[in-house]
């Protein structure tokens, strides 16, 4: 890997940590604040690198609509939503309810 790679997946990180208990974000919404929007798919290969980092909650990081599109590289078929609906979010379907609601932008909120 590259290392501007390595840098923009701990900027991620970085990012990611700071995703309130009981929140979301998006792909997009962590790599716009990063200054690389058109970079969310980035973005999701860092979450999906990040699964051996305890530190890091990349369960909080869905896609645009609210959709768990990242379950699947989670250990478990439904970890990702379990750890969610631990924090108190409701998914119907792999869809995160009220997203509108829980959904943190990094842009608005840092």
């Amino acid at each position: 890997m590259k290392p501007e790679s390595i840098n923009f997946f701990n900027q991620v990180y970085q990012v990611a940590k700071l995703i309130p208990f009981g929140r979301v974000t998006s792909y997009g919404a962590i790599a716009n604040y990063l200054g690389a929007a058109r970079s969310a798919r980035m973005v999701g290969y860092a979450m999906n690198a990040s699964h051996n980092m305890e530190d890091v909650p990349a369960h909080r990081v869905v896609n645009r609509k609210g959709l768990l599109t990242g379950k699947h590289h989670f250990e478990g078929t439904n970890l990702m939503q379990q750890l969610l609906e631990s924090e108190g979010v409701e998914i119907i379907d792999n869809q995160i309810q009220g997203f509108e609601k829980i959904f943190w932008n990094p842009s608005k909120e840092l």
